[in-house]
């Protein structure tokens, strides 16, 4: 069964492309067709391929895979905070700041200066701070909330990209290309699906279109997680049961042999 319907595609507007002039040629073979002047997607194949996006994120999460949502246009930016909270992903909603993957190493040095910052304003140092000084501390703050709030707690690079609007976040998409860092995301009818692993052909613009796909995706990946915290919790069980199993038996072996003695110890007295 797919994972949404294809009356919850058209209602969110999936099938809205672009304006044909508009158009990537590489975009043909996920067009239906095209009505006043604008395309429309082929939502047979949009269910299909968002159905190979979802369970290949809830495999990798499986695996204790990390996903970062990137989103930072403005109708996005909503939805890629919400979903990506509400599955315990990471998001970058306000600006890609380059070299957050292929320089990562300085972005987590920018991370312990925002963590840092937010210490230093909730100390007693900081109320003795002259108030001009402190205005400027907390803009300095703000900034790197906006910037950085979302993968404060990144402690590496990314398993997996999700990406809304692909050409907007070209910089995104490079950086994850060089590193092999697959890329989940929606290709609108302007985009280059080449530079995409998962495509999920759909709109990319409107408000419901972008929640609808991002939920799913953060669907998957919460589903994913909660199969890999059941794993855990079995094999944990499993580990339990053996431990307690060698412990009888150790148990046994002891009282085997302190019997073993005594029997001995009886022998030798009545010789």
């Amino acid at each position: 069964m797919p994972v949404v319907s294809m009356k919850q595609l058209l209602e969110a507007g999936v099938h809205f492309g672009h304006r044909t002039m508009r158009w990537n040629p590489k975009m043909k073979e996920y067009i239906y067709t095209d009505r006043k002047g604008v395309h429309i997607m082929d939502l047979q194949k949009t269910l299909k391929l968002l159905d190979q996006a979802y369970y290949f994120v809830r495999d990798e999460a499986r695996k204790g895979a990390t996903i970062l949502f990137v989103g930072t246009k403005r109708q996005a930016r909503k939805a890629i905070q919400e979903e990506a909270e509400r599955c315990g992903g990471f998001f970058v909603n306000n600006r890609w700041l380059g070299g957050m993957l292929t320089n990562f190493p300085t972005i987590r040095k920018r991370i312990e200066k925002l963590k840092e910052l937010e210490k230093y304003v909730e100390s007693p140092e900081f109320e003795k701070m002259p108030k001009p000084q402190q205005a400027i501390v907390k803009r300095q703050l703000e900034k790197l909330q906006k910037n950085l709030g979302g993968v404060k707690e990144m402690k590496e690079v990314p398993d997996i990209l999700f990406i809304i609007d692909p050409r907007k976040e070209q910089t995104a998409v490079l950086e994850a290309n060089h590193l092999g860092v697959p890329i989940v995301a929606p290709v609108d009818t302007n985009c280059d699906p080449d530079e995409i692993d998962y495509i999920i052909p759909g709109n990319d613009d409107a408000i419901r279109a972008i929640k609808l796909i991002t939920g799913k995706i953060a669907d998957a990946y919460l589903e994913g997680r909660e199969g890999l915290s059941e794993a855990m919790a079995q094999k944990a069980a499993t580990a339990s049961v053996a431990e307690t199993a060698g412990s009888a038996s150790s148990i046994a072996d002891d009282e085997t042999e302190e019997g073993d003695r005594a029997s001995s110890n009886t022998t030798g007295d009545a010789f």
